[in-house]
């Protein structure tokens, strides 16, 4: 058994990186140099563990899962490690004797740049999961050069900058350029046969070098390291003679062509560019991947006649979702498979989960622009969807309506959702009430045709980094109570309900969360230079901004208070601090326009000297992971109030909920989950339920009755057009009651007003007896092991992947 790593060898090992890499003793060391020399001795650790457990993976001959997504919102690694490690102590007492203190290093480590929201953040939360459950996992992304972009607010209005993380952040970062591939596109295919024997060449193709990037993950004190391979585009050559003749430009155009693919996270696709750019982003991360997969597994094994049995491949989302044919490409030409026995190891090896409920965001390609780009992959697409609409036809004879709805090429369009229905063994929600919708409403014919392919992972949220290293005091408190079991077992957080009557418990709580509340006030005076008050409510909506996800509503509702305040300024209640934390697609112009609105009413409360004393609102800038372990904990009331039946899951409602804020949410998304865990007392339901929804929308929903109806409601949409912090939001009013194109209120806020501010006075009430309030808060804490990635990970590898934990 390896001895505890202590702290002579951690401040040997730094001092070292200080005079090899930076030519430095400790004593002249800057800050920034020493947080790269304790990174790169970390790095070292986790080396070691990783060449043991790899070792340990290739001599076990089992099964190893690859979890493909565009996006993994890693946060800040090196506290991350430190904690999974068990050595932050140690290496704290290193930097202490060399004049640093860990907390200052921590905050020079940049976000990596490799996600947006809940998508890139769960597949974050799975790596940490398996590691420490020692799955063998190894995730595929892109090693994005500025990943989502730095937001920036302008008088109320969001505007993008580059997202420079790379310095700070590539000492995460081992490149492996010995196992670059290249990846092919655009050109013409030239189909040649030999008797029975199908062979394809290329002529004309781009092509560009995949160079591998490895990030470790470390589980915690499990001794698995996993790895995120992140794939960077560069030109596999340049025109030298071009150079020389002074033809400069075009002796670089190939080179800058081939490195765009891998600059930015989701470039805006509402020009004919950006939808190629991202179409070809989705190529490169599937052929590298796939090339790389099926590399590894011939080193260990030479045939590929048992990946089924070996290898498990997952799509998070659609954006992976040309692997299926990709993997189709490497089976056919360069290993000879005959077309059915491709297809039954490739069907045998996927799976797919689904993100969203709605059919305007599943993702299609023109068909055009995917056959010129990628036109062996197209060859291959086709024929999938040629047996598949005959197999279809099968079931649905005479129905071409039917058959195209679900056909993965129909009308000019290329459906990847369908082709992931159709392909892979297993397509799961992430929700119960996500599944469901998935079963009866989005892909019901395909639910009907192949029912056993459908099933529920309702997701789950790295517990060990969003409650123990984001908020230590409460860790401690729970250490005190129940020990630490629960690190490693989320579900030892209900022994925690004995203690929801404990008035001492409830006390120590409250005087956590007070706490935590002035480490947020102070964060924010430093950050937004804006003052708040600690003992105000804490009312927090941070999420990516999207109508569906009702930023919109909330907004109305701080409206409609303030409304009441101009009206009564001695009306009584509680002093409230509105937090947000959204950033908006740069294409996107509603989502800014809300953004607009929520700024404009901060500037205008914060004009009125009486009001301000009562309201305070803060758009909190550019949103990201380390901003969030500082926020969930200072929360007091977490709001999850999308239209029921638009959200899959969340997973913001569970970081919050297991730091003890209360819901106030629909019945949408976990927030179903999460109300039959903490029971009807313990959580804030409002708003129509999703057969409701759908009920409205069949007699024809009207949003002009709920604004002839509702007086305050009507008040507050008036005071739009009238203006607010000097702006007349026109554009919002219109989209709400009917005055422009497209359909009036698409995601029903006005018919949730009345029940979201009626649920808000409810808050208040329970909010004004402080042991209620905090027994609420315990109670919540104690109900959140259910949703630990931890459980997610395990229901993949047991039910989806048939994947073994290693001893």
């Amino acid at each position: 058994m390896r001895a505890a790593y202590n702290k002579v060898q951690a401040k040997t090992n730094v001092q070292t990186k200080l005079e090899c890499h930076f030519g430095v003793t400790p004593s002249r060391a800057t800050p920034e140099q020493m947080y790269n020399a304790v990174a790169m001795a970390v790095q070292d650790i986790l080396s070691v563990q990783r060449r043991e457990w790899t070792e340990k993976q290739n001599r076990s001959k089992g099964k190893t899962a690859y979890y493909l997504c565009m996006e993994f919102l890693m946060g800040r690694s090196l506290k991350n490690h430190l904690f999974n490690l068990g050595v932050t102590e140690v290496f704290a007492d290193c930097v202490k004797d060399f004049g640093f203190d860990l907390d200052d290093l921590f905050e020079l480590e940049p976000d990596a740049g490799l996600g947006n929201g809940g998508l890139g953040r769960l597949a974050a939360c799975f790596l940490d999961a398996a590691a420490g459950l020692r799955y063998p996992l190894y995730g595929y992304s892109i090693r994005y050069d500025y990943g989502i972009f730095r937001q920036k607010v302008v008088d109320g209005w969001q505007t993008e900058l580059p997202d420079f993380w790379l310095p700070g952040g590539e000492v995460w970062l081992t490149p492996r350029p010995d196992e670059a591939v290249t990846v092919g596109f655009d050109g013409e295919i030239k189909d040649e046969w030999n008797g029975n024997r199908h062979s394809v060449s290329y002529s004309g193709q781009h092509v560009v070098t995949a160079l591998p990037y490895d990030m470790m993950i470390s589980g915690y004190k499990s001794g698995a390291v996993g790895v995120l391979r992140l794939w960077s585009a560069r030109s596999p050559s340049f025109d030298i003679g071009l150079f020389n003749q002074g033809d400069y430009m075009h002796a670089i155009e190939e080179s800058a062509m081939a490195e765009v693919i891998s600059k930015v996270l989701y470039p805006s696709d509402n020009h004919i560019e950006g939808k190629s750019l991202r179409l070809r982003q989705q190529y490169f991360l599937v052929s590298a991947s796939m090339q790389d997969i099926i590399r590894k597994h011939m080193e260990r094994y030479g045939t590929l006649n048992n990946l089924t049995d070996k290898v498990a491949i997952h799509i998070n989302e659609t954006h992976p979702a040309l692997c299926i044919p990709e993997l189709m490409r490497i089976l056919l030409d360069e290993h000879g498979y005959e077309w059915d026995a491709a297809w039954s190891i490739v069907t045998k090896t996927t799976a797919y989960t689904n993100h969203t409920v709605m059919h305007e965001a599943l993702e299609v390609w023109p068909e055009d622009l995917f056959q010129r780009m990628l036109p062996r992959i197209y060859q291959i697409a086709h024929e999938i969807n040629e047996r598949l609409c005959k197999h279809l036809w099968i079931y649905y004879p005479g129905d071409w309506a039917k058959i195209a709805s679900m056909a993965i090429i129909s009308y000019g369009q290329i459906h990847m959702a369908n082709l992931c229905i159709a392909c892979c063994h297993t397509v799961n929600g992430v929700s119960t009430i996500h599944s469901n919708i998935i079963k009866t409403s989005l892909f019901a014919d395909y639910a009907r045709t192949f029912p056993e392919k459908f099933t529920n992972v309702t997701n789950g949220i790295a517990h060990r980094r969003w409650l123990a290293e984001s908020n230590p005091q409460l860790a401690g408190l729970i250490r005190e109570l129940i020990g630490n079991a629960y690190l490693t077992d989320a579900g030892q957080l209900s022994k925690l309900r004995a203690y929801a009557d404990d008035p001492a418990v409830l006390e120590r709580l409250a005087k956590i969360k007070r706490a935590n509340k002035a480490r947020m006030a102070d964060y924010i005076k430093k950050a937004e230079g804006i003052t708040v008050d600690p003992d105000s409510i804490f009312d927090v909506q941070v999420k990516r901004l999207h109508e569906y996800k009702r930023q919109l509503l909330n907004a109305l509702h701080i409206l409609h208070l303030y409304n009441r305040l101009k009206s009564d300024p001695q009306l009584d209640i509680p002093p409230q601090t509105f937090l947000f934390g959204a950033k908006a697609a740069p294409g996107y112009l509603m989502a800014k326009y809300i953004i607009r609105l929520i700024c404009s009413i901060a500037k205008e409360v914060d004009s009125d000297p009486v009001i301000s004393q009562k309201l305070k609102i803060v758009f909190l800038e550019d949103y990201r992971v380390t901003m969030a372990e500082a926020l969930m904990p200072a929360a007091e009331i977490s709001e999850q109030i999308s239209l029921a039946g638009t959200e899959a899951s969340g997973t913001g409602n569970m970081k919050l909920m297991i730091n003890g804020a209360i819901t106030i949410g629909t019945l949408d998304g976990a927030n179903v989950e999460m109300h039959e865990a903490v029971g009807d007392e313990n959580i804030l339901i409002f708003g129509l339920h999703a057969d409701e929804v759908d009920q409205l929308h069949a007699r024809g929903y009207s949003p002009t009755a709920y604004y002839h109806n509702n007086a305050d409601l009507r008040a507050a949409l008036d005071r739009l057009n009238g203006g607010i912090g000097g702006i007349r939001h026109t554009e919002i009013s219109n989209s709400l009651i009917g005055r422009g194109s497209g359909q009036a209120d698409p995601y029903m806020v006005l018919a949730d007003f009345a029940s979201y501010c009626g649920i808000h006075e409810e808050a208040l009430k329970r909010y004004a007896d402080p042991a209620q309030w905090n027994r609420m808060s315990l109670l919540n804490i104690a109900s959140a092991g259910i949703f630990s990635a931890d459980r997610a990970l395990t229901e993949y590898a047991q039910r989806i992947w048939n994947l073994e934990a290693m001893d």
